[in-house]
């Protein structure tokens, strides 16, 4: 792969209309602006990242965890580039990598916009209702493909539809996002068959032909696969993606369970000291002691361990550019980081799941969740097999214009099911099981 290629500013669906714009702002920076403003990002202050939304504690949600991703992630980009820079001076790939900051960034802002509601839990709901619910006697009734993407639903293939899909009233090419801003978000560059037993993919069977177009024209090369699926190397910048994503959540998932006090002030500082090389230890201490919030602390700690994990990650990526560009890097960065630092993080890891991810808040937002994402697909799966029904025609009737529930092709009418749902913020899926279960009306 080169970097030349890599870094396109052509726009997906308005590829006859390309026409490189002068002014203030390049069109990675138009992506990242268009971001912003859409709808589905401003949904994204109503999702939940791992904890309950907030009550007097705000704790982050799916948006904020965004911005912070995206601030990292620039950051990170920003450091690769001043390392590697050196090497490409005076080659075509020079002016390319001055962009790739704003990709990154841009990217880190949409990678999480095809999440449902009531966080990771709420992909399972959506996979099992198929899988191991209601929805499994529609197995036989469409193709392995199909069926693969929806008993593995994933919500970064559901990104990659989010900002490609042309959904009805819409413009072709969705978003309109640069070929680069997109393949930079595609984690796992592969068809769901090839899902394993993660579940992890890409993209979905009517985005493949979408994804090879992106692949095609940035030079990405396509991999030996199994008959019938679809494998292509990442693009470079996926992995400054990610190792963005996965400091942040890492470390704020953390910050905010000490705010919850779901654990303790001295084990924190514990754990963030021991990403700190030891002459900078006793330095952070003594800073510390300067003030007694205990949440200030911890938050002057944190910016030293992302700190420390960015550039880390940026020196991996720059010490094995050319067998990421060979699409031949192993693992994500954060697994070549020093020992310290790995060690540190799979501390942090540890105490995740061993009191955060298995606390009772965050397991009732779980439990609560997916009877809620499993009652509307009920009752919406119902509705599109049944469309003549006097109730099917009245909750079909309720779905935004832009999903296309009406379809003569089966597949189209589930997708069209699956995108209301997975659009939906926790307040509104929760507002309407509550209605569809008679328990609130207008204005009563």
């Amino acid at each position: 792969m080169r970097w030349e290629r890599l870094v396109s500013d052509k726009r997906f669906g308005l590829e006859d209309y390309h026409d490189p714009k002068r002014g203030s702002r390049t069109d990675f920076q138009r992506d990242f602006d268009r971001l912003v403003f859409s709808s589905p990002f401003r949904r994204l202050q109503n999702k939940t990242q791992v904890f309950p939304l907030p009550g007097s504690i705000f704790v982050h949600n799916r948006l904020t965890h965004s911005l912070e991703v995206a601030s990292v992630g620039r950051s990170m980009a920003n450091e690769v580039v001043n390392l590697i820079m050196p090497r490409h001076e005076s080659t075509p790939a020079a002016k390319a990598l001055e962009s790739i900051g704003d990709i990154v960034a841009a990217g880190c802002l949409a990678h999480d916009m095809g999440n449902p509601p009531f966080g990771h839990s709420g992909e399972k709901a959506i996979a099992t209702f198929f899988s191991e619910g209601e929805g499994a006697f529609l197995k036989d009734r469409l193709t392995q493909a199909q069926w693969a993407d929806l008993v593995n639903f994933e919500g970064n293939a559901n990104a990659l539809r989010v900002l490609t899909h042309q959904f009805q009233g819409r413009r072709s090419g969705g978003f309109a996002m640069t070929y680069s801003m997109l393949a930079s978000i595609v984690k796992y560059p592969y068809s769901s068959g090839l899902s394993g037993d993660k579940g992890k993919f890409g993209f979905f069977t009517s985005e493949t032909e979408s994804y090879r177009r992106i692949a095609s024209e940035l030079g990405l090369p396509m991999l030996d696969a199994p008959a019938g699926e679809t494998l292509f190397a990442r693009h470079p910048l996926v992995y400054i993606v990610e190792a963005a994503d996965d400091i942040c959540y890492e470390v704020m998932d953390l910050e905010d369970a000490h705010k919850l006090k779901i654990v303790g002030s001295e084990e924190i500082i514990g754990l963030f000291l021991s990403f700190l090389p030891e002459e900078r230890r006793a330095r952070s201490l003594e800073i510390m002691g300067r003030f007694d919030d205990p949440n200030e602390k911890i938050a002057y700690l944190r910016s030293g361990v992302i700190g420390e994990l960015v550039t880390a990650c940026a020196r991996v990526f720059a010490d094995n550019e050319e067998a990421i560009l060979a699409g031949e890097f192993p693992g994500r960065l954060l697994g070549h980081v020093p020992q310290r630092l790995r060690e540190a993080y799979e501390r942090c890891n540890d105490l995740s799941w061993a009191k955060i991810y298995r606390a009772r808040e965050v397991v009732d937002v779980e439990l609560a969740g997916n009877r809620i994402i499993t009652f509307l697909l009920e009752k919406l799966v119902h509705a599109v097999c049944n469309p003549d029904l006097n109730y099917s025609r009245l909750l079909l009737s309720q779905v935004p214009d832009q999903y296309d529930v009406s379809s003569v092709d089966l597949f189209s009418k589930l997708q069209g099911v699956v995108d209301h749902v997975s659009a939906m913020t926790d307040v509104y899926a929760l507002d309407l099981f509550r209605k569809l279960n008679g328990m609130s009306l207008p204005a009563v």
